[in-house]
């Protein structure tokens, strides 16, 4: 950027201002050190444009994933309306209860696009709602699913202009996966839609679930194979389908620091893609049915800014050099976006200051390559399912920042900072000298096994939990500002939740009986045939198990009895207690 005399003489006049400005201004307040940092070229003196930043969407992509924003966009949620997308993450009670509700959110706010499906704790761990395990747990934190008939009976609410093939199907769903996505199946084919047609995203990141989210089943291996099939089975079949949704956000909220998460969630997809591969597929064919679901982002504003711009930049280089990728789409971090999703920092207390800290986002996600989304309602922390008072105030936060602040007329703004690029070249090394540890390790299956990742997010939150507790991390609301004299703002309630209270009370006996009729009016040696199929073909790991799950599905056996033999032969994953 300067040649070797420039810089020298803004070394030499640097070293001439913190020796004469700068420390009088410390003297005359008292200060040994500086509150602030000024950066200057010195701090990236080998930066070059080309390598370092290039356009967007061109390799590194440090600037942005796409060349530019689409037009019109329509702010909610960040979802614009020239794209086919899931809409809200929303589900709760019986199937009833959850296409009820999309029905009124249809029909009383216009809501459109397909469902983004909240499962309960039962469904995602592979139990009935029957089983004694899910006693308490039915329809508590997502919508109850046993069987084809539920799904059913939810997708009554996506017919016509909203059938299956004009809309995207968002699943939060890891180790039952397949499970999921061949009831979809199976709904598509009565419909007569052809699979081809079909368009969603299961998450599937089944890794991110042992070091932290927890809803898994089988052991790493087994999990893995599962994961294999879904890849193989929807690049044969459904090429529309996204096949994995990698996440870095639940690792945050577990605790991992913000290059922690990345690292991590960038080994991860390695082994995934690993998968593919080995499978003999080609990279650049199902590489791009790969998607990353958004960063858990936390408030240290130009740090978070870098650690997004580097992820993207450390992702383009694996791609391309590690995995030999040719298609420069397979060199993307699609869906990652920019700084994120604040939801580890939101509080329950002071709730309304949630509202700030999603424009705090907003903005940096504008400043980091993205648009300017603001990412979840205030009320996160209050509870499964956002007020529609909530949903209005973060639908308008970014609009503001859209139609007034106009942040969406330029991408990666602060491209050239010094600051900013070398906050990135920072985050970038971190990031590799974490993979670095990762691949010496054997790769993250082997650092999960190990339990590697998980005493490394234990350790890290543990730092945080130090700081917050000592006050030296200030969490406005929660450990300081906290006195008599600060006021509780709440908003005005003006339409009831969306989520009835007594019908989610209700659900378990209700998903019960339903579950019950479902049984009694099935072929119960159609059932028990197709499961004894499963069992014999899970023993060969080389069978894709989709095939066998299907016909499963189509007899009406349920994600228990399916998740129940697949336990027998796969067993049980143990948690690493990262205490002992």
């Amino acid at each position: 950027m300067f040649d070797k005399d420039r810089m020298e003489e803004i070394e030499r006049r640097r070293r001439e201002w913190e020796e004469g400005t700068l420390k009088r201004s410390r003297e005359r307040f008292g200060m040994k050190e500086s509150p602030t940092e000024f950066y200057s070229p010195a701090e990236v003196k080998d930066f070059d444009f080309l390598e370092k930043v290039g356009f967007p969407g061109e390799y590194p992509f440090t600037a942005a994933e796409y060349p530019s924003n689409l037009p019109a966009l329509r702010i909610r949620g960040g979802v614009s309306a020239l794209l086919v997308r899931a809409g809200r993450y929303s589900g709760y009670g019986a199937p009833e209860d959850t296409r009820d509700y999309y029905n009124y959110m249809r029909e009383a706010f216009g809501r459109r696009g397909g469902p983004n499906i909240a499962f309960d704790l039962p469904t995602q761990c592979g139990y009935d709602s029957d089983d004694p395990v899910a006693r308490g747990e039915v329809g508590k934190v997502g919508v109850a699913v046993d069987t084809l008939r539920d799904f059913e009976v939810i997708y009554e609410a996506f017919v016509g202009e909203s059938d299956l093939d004009k809309i995207a199907s968002n699943w939060t769903i890891n180790a039952p996966c397949n499970v999921i996505l061949a009831m979809y199946i199976t709904l598509a084919e009565k419909r007569g839609i052809p699979l081809d047609g079909l368009r969603g995203t299961p998450q599937n990141d089944i890794l991110k679930e042992f070091v932290a989210r927890g809803t898994y089943i089988f052991p790493p291996r087994p999990s893995m194979r599962m994961i294999r099939d879904t890849i193989t089975y929807c690049t044969e079949h459904m090429p529309s389908m996204n096949t994995i949704s990698i996440c870095g956000y639940h690792m945050r909220e577990a605790g991992a620091g913000p290059v922690q998460m990345v690292a991590f969630t960038l080994a991860n997809a390695m082994a995934y893609v690993q998968l593919g591969m080995e499978a003999g597929l080609d990279v650049d064919t199902f590489l791009r049915r790969f998607t990353f679901l958004a960063w858990s982002t936390g408030m240290e504003f130009f740090k978070e800014i870098a650690r997004a711009r580097a992820a993207r930049r450390v992702w383009a280089k694996i791609m391309r050099e590690r995995f030999g990728a040719e298609d420069p789409r397979s060199w993307m971090l699609r869906g990652a976006g920019g700084m994120g999703v604040p939801t580890h920092t939101l509080t329950a207390q002071r709730p309304l200051n949630n509202l700030t800290r999603n424009i705090i986002v907003g903005i940096g996600n504008a400043l980091s390559g993205a648009p300017p989304m603001v990412p979840v309602p205030y009320d996160e922390p209050l509870g499964l399912g956002h007020s529609l008072e909530a949903e209005q105030l973060n639908m308008d936060g970014g609009r503001l920042l859209q139609f007034e602040a106009r942040l969406a007329d330029v991408i990666d703004p602060l491209a050239g900072s010094y600051y900013v690029e070398s906050l990135t070249d920072q985050a970038e090394e971190e990031i590799w000298e974490i993979i670095g540890r990762i691949d010496a390790i054997g790769g993250a299956v082997a650092a999960i096994e190990s339990g590697y990742m998980q005493r490394e997010i234990a350790r890290s939150a543990y730092e945080y939990q130090k700081q917050v507790e000592s006050g030296e991390r200030v969490i406005v609301g929660v450990n300081r500002f906290t006195g008599e004299n600060e006021l509780e703002v709440l908003t005005t309630r003006l339409v009831e939740h969306p989520y009835d209270p007594v019908k989610r009370a209700e659900a378990e006996e209700k998903q019960i009986k339903n579950l019950a009729q479902v049984k009694r009016g099935r072929d119960n040696g159609q059932v028990q045939a197709t499961l004894k199929r499963l069992k014999e073909e899970a023993k060969d790991e080389k069978v894709n198990l989709i095939p066998s799950i299907l016909e499963a599905i189509k007899a009406y056996a349920t994600i228990g009895e399916i998740c129940g033999v697949l336990r027998e032969v796969f067993g049980e994953y143990q948690a690493y207690n990262v205490a002992a």
